[in-house]
């Protein structure tokens, strides 16, 4: 009888008409979460190496972010249930690993998030990087302090998020970059880049990130099979943000590079920006880094809470307070002690064994009756699916493997 009640319980839901503003800003959440000071590194990084064929690692990464994020927004969705209790009801136990792996890994990287916000202030303004960051964690905070708190957070994740686009595709025009080139290398490129592709699939849904818009789906009401054409929608329209994002990037390295021109190892993103637009150019990194890193800091913090909240009624009633404490003690991590270097590597290997994991699990709920009820998941999705687990989880292991040994150094 109970998958009976599950399957009524879903066709009964109530799921608000198409709403754009709720579906965007769960796009938006996803998307500025994984656009972060390390979204702005890698791409910087791997774009010097591998020039004009780095736009095949963004294809085919794009590639199999949809098909991971489509999965597990979809099960979340029609399970009505967050991914911490799925996990469990497929594992008891299991959702307590995950969330803990998760709140770990959202506490240590948003102690870099929060560095970078600092990093970005101190280039607009010249304050301390420590001053900053303390600017940034005010405001925050401030955001979860407001009633209708949800709705803030998606309105300052979309307005950040539009200024990141507009100017990234202002420094890739200064550039000048070579597209003809990139477009013909995004199809034929002259090296494959095995570990870039899986680094970036795992800096635009690993760890928590995948899970940020499903969970902000699910508190807005969107939820249950009736739905399943918004999430599919947001779920997408979220990579996509995020590869355009990339993409301006990629086009503005490329055009730095193409050139001749040197980049600065030490900051490699500011230096390209310097580069295309002379002291002009790193303001904008300024305001981009800052931009890229408190939208990371409040994704980071609203999801690795979303992960607990439903382990008790305390958490769930006062889980905004929790989100602030999350902000704090990230924030006090960076002033007092700095960036923990072997904390953060550690975390960045285990961070990518959390997608395998969790996508994985999901796939194994998704033909659970006693949790989606009669929904019949597309095979096509699951296969799919399986195929990112079974990468993610090959490369996981080796990253895990090889960063072990730089901690006892």
């Amino acid at each position: 009888m109970e998958p009976v009640k599950q399957s009524k319980k879903q066709q009964l839901s109530p799921v608000p008409k198409l709403n754009w503003t709720l579906m965007m800003g769960a796009a938006f959440l996803m998307a500025t979460s994984a656009i972060g000071p390390g979204f702005l590194t890698q791409t910087t990084v791997f774009t010097q190496t591998l020039a004009a064929s780095f736009g095949f690692v963004i294809l085919v990464s794009i590639i199999l972010d949809i098909f991971a994020q489509t999965n597990v927004w979809r099960i979340i969705a029609v399970s009505e249930k967050r991914g911490q209790d799925i996990a469990n009801m497929v594992l008891p136990g299991l959702g307590y690993v995950i969330a803990g792996l998760i709140v770990m890994g959202g506490l240590a990287f948003n102690v870099g998030n929060i560095a970078g916000a600092g990093l970005g202030l101190n280039a607009l303004f010249g304050i301390a990087p420590e001053y900053g960051a303390i600017v940034s964690a005010i405001i925050a905070v401030a955001i979860f302090l407001i009633k209708e708190a949800g709705k803030a957070m998606d309105r300052f994740t979309q307005y950040a998020g539009f200024v990141m686009i507009g100017l990234m595709f202002f420094v890739a025009f200064k550039t000048a970059p070579p597209v003809g080139e990139a477009v013909v290398k995004t199809v034929m490129p002259d090296t494959i880049d095995i570990v870039a592709i899986v680094t970036l699939v795992g800096g635009t849904v690993g760890g928590y990130i995948t899970f940020a818009g499903g969970h902000r789906l699910l508190d807005a009401g969107i939820k249950g099979v009736d739905a399943l054409p918004q999430v599919t929608k947001s779920s997408v329209v979220g990579i996509l943000i995020t590869s355009v994002m990339r993409i301006a990037l990629f086009l503005a390295v490329l055009g730095v590079v193409s050139q001749g021109l040197q980049i600065d190892a030490s900051n490699p993103p500011a230096s390209v920006f310097q580069l295309a637009a002379g002291n002009i150019g790193y303001k904008i990194f300024g305001v981009v880094m800052w931009s890229a890193a408190i939208t990371s800091v409040i994704g980071a913090a609203y999801t690795s809470v979303s992960f607990i909240r439903t382990f008790s009624k305390r958490l769930e009633q006062h889980h905004n307070w929790v989100i602030i404490s999350f902000i704090i003690m990230s924030t006090l991590c960076f002033v007092v002690i700095g960036k923990p270097v072997k904390v953060l590597l550690l975390v960045g290997a285990i961070n990518g064994l959390i997608l395998p994991i969790a996508l994985g699990t999901l796939l194994v709920a998704a033909y659970r009756k006693d949790i989606v009820g009669d929904y019949k998941h597309p095979l096509w999705l699951t296969i799919s699916g399986s195929l990112v687990v079974i990468v993610m989880a090959l490369m996981g292991g080796y990253t895990l493997i090889d960063q072990l040994p730089l901690l006892f150094k």
